[in-house]
């Protein structure tokens, strides 16, 4: 199929003990995207699980890294040089304990926010300048709360029917995105 022009990358941890945590959102929507368009991200390749798919005229590569979220710069960067891609040609989905529940959030950059995937992929890309949408996990009920277990934790009852909604909300938005210029499809999902 040739070379992406897009890379989009869906932060997660590996493993079934963290298929529906609040830190595995991103692969929930990697997971409804693929379901959606009827393909599989499963072959193994920089560090990720992969898939290389058209939208229209344009061809992108999505990974789910495989590295753990606090190294997902590793493969996003191997990503990246094959490639010879740049920051603005990549958009990045990660949870966010900084908007509420179910609230989605698209950016054309920005800082990592306290979150240690995007800090990586930051760290190791050693740029800002890449698009990402933003799920919203909700705060811990209290201040004490580690936030570790917080993000690594499962969602409720009720906010999984808030989390299914946004993960529809941002594989449509993903969709939307490969079709679309940025400011049109922030326009439309960060209402």
């Amino acid at each position: 199929m040739g070379a992406p022009d897009k890379l989009i990358v869906f932060l997660g941890n590996p493993g079934k003990n963290y298929e529906r945590s609040r830190h595995n959102v991103g692969f929930m929507v990697a997971d409804e995207l693929a379901d959606s368009l009827g393909i599989k991200i499963n072959k193994l390749r920089f560090r990720s699980l992969s898939e290389l798919c058209k939208f229209g005229d344009k061809k992108f590569l999505l990974i789910k890294p495989q590295t753990y979220m606090n190294l997902s710069g590793t493969a996003v960067r191997e990503a990246m040089s094959f490639y010879k891609l740049e920051p603005k040609d990549v958009l990045v989905i990660s949870d966010d304990m900084d908007l509420p529940t179910g609230k989605i959030r698209i950016r054309k950059k920005g800082s990592a926010g306290g979150h240690n995937g995007l800090a990586d992929i930051i760290q190791k890309i050693g740029s800002c300048d890449f698009a990402r949408l933003r799920i919203g996990i909700g705060k811990p009920p209290h201040e004490d709360y580690d936030s570790k277990d917080w993000v690594l934790g499962s969602f409720s009852e009720s906010d999984k029917k808030l989390i299914d909604e946004a993960v529809r909300r941002a594989a449509a938005a993903v969709s939307d995105y490969a079709k679309k210029d940025l400011d049109e499809v922030m326009n439309e999902y960060n209402k």
